[in-house]
């Protein structure tokens, strides 16, 4: 029986390290760099310009820092560097949703093993997964220089050693053939999928972000988060990638316990669902996310029934 419900969250998640305004003078102990990017926005509020890539860069240093013990992150010149706190919430969520099979309890430690499918030069979630529940991730990525990117974090971080392993998908028309092998177990996967149908459009749509942030009007956009061509945009934008996703997760349907996606685009869904339905998915939800003004959501699917789902710790 296929099943589907939906969870509302108005706030960051409880267990989320960022629910609270930034602490910029911890930061800066954290990350000393951070001062020069602090000071007093115009409505009276110590921030930093969110419009300006190299201090979103700098904050993220320091958060990592701060919260996450993490001393060494550098990103290739224009690759994505994420806003942290709901890139937390994904991996927050994702602990609830273990937790559901298995009587309640967020299972930790190296047992509990994700897979990062676009992982992206900066590593956020296998960071955040990493430390906060002792996880082990596969980061995958069609881009060498994230991969190299990936590893440089890993190795000159020891509190990653051991936690993270990087495989590069050969293919480009593929998301989990070539990555997940005959005799793997994922308990989840995560992905922030390309959501732009080409470079024109996520442009535009950076230039309102920028606009929106400054009040302002742009001529040009400047990426406050940068990024590459494969992290913002791929043919047939996010419903394309993620048709192929759901098509290909059928062939892996008893390597993963749960499958799951963000969904930048409310509209999408209904196509989602027809999707996971076409595909015979037993179950399948989604989790809403909200920061601020901003709302995301995580589709999560699974070709495993509920007694499956229990006896998968086993």
């Amino acid at each position: 029986m296929k099943t589907q419900s939906k969870t509302k969250i108005k706030t960051l998640h409880s267990r989320n390290l960022h629910n609270s305004n930034y602490d910029f003078d911890a930061l800066i102990i954290s990350e000393p760099k951070l001062k020069e990017y602090v000071g007093e926005n115009k409505y009276g509020n110590i921030s930093i310009d969110f419009a300006n890539p190299k201090a979103v860069l700098t904050l993220n240093k320091a958060l990592l820092s701060h919260f996450y013990s993490i001393k060494y992150w550098e990103l290739p010149t224009d690759y994505l560097a994420p806003p942290i706190p709901g890139r937390a919430d994904y991996i927050h969520h994702i602990a609830d949703l273990l937790a559901d099979s298995n009587n309640g309890i967020i299972p930790k430690g190296d047992d509990i093993k994700g897979l990062d499918i676009g992982v992206g030069a900066n590593c956020i979630y296998p960071i955040i997964g990493s430390v906060s529940y002792g996880w082990q991730f596969l980061a995958t990525d069609i881009d060498k220089v994230s991969i190299q990117s990936v590893e440089n974090i890993v190795n000159n971080n020891n509190i990653l050693t051991g936690k993270i392993t990087t495989k590069l998908q050969p293919n480009k028309n593929n998301i989990f053939v070539d990555i997940i092998q005959k005799d793997d177990k994922f308990d989840f996967t995560i992905s922030n999928p390309p959501f732009h149908r080409s470079a024109k459009e996520a442009t535009s749509s950076n230039k309102r972000k920028v606009e929106n942030l400054t009040k302002t009007k742009v001529t040009k956009a400047v990426l406050n988060f940068a990024g590459q061509a494969n992290e913002l945009w791929c043919d047939g934008g996010e419903i394309a990638f993620l048709k192929k996703m759901i098509n290909q997760s059928v062939r892996f349907r008893t390597n993963c316990l749960w499958f799951t996606t963000l969904v930048s685009k409310k509209e999408n869904l209904e196509t989602i669902y027809k999707f996971l339905k076409s595909v015979a998915a037993v179950e399948y939800k989604t989790i809403e996310m909200k920061q601020g003004q901003k709302i995301s959501r995580i589709v999560a699917w699974t070709f495993l029934t509920k007694q499956e789902q229990k006896n998968w710790r086993k």
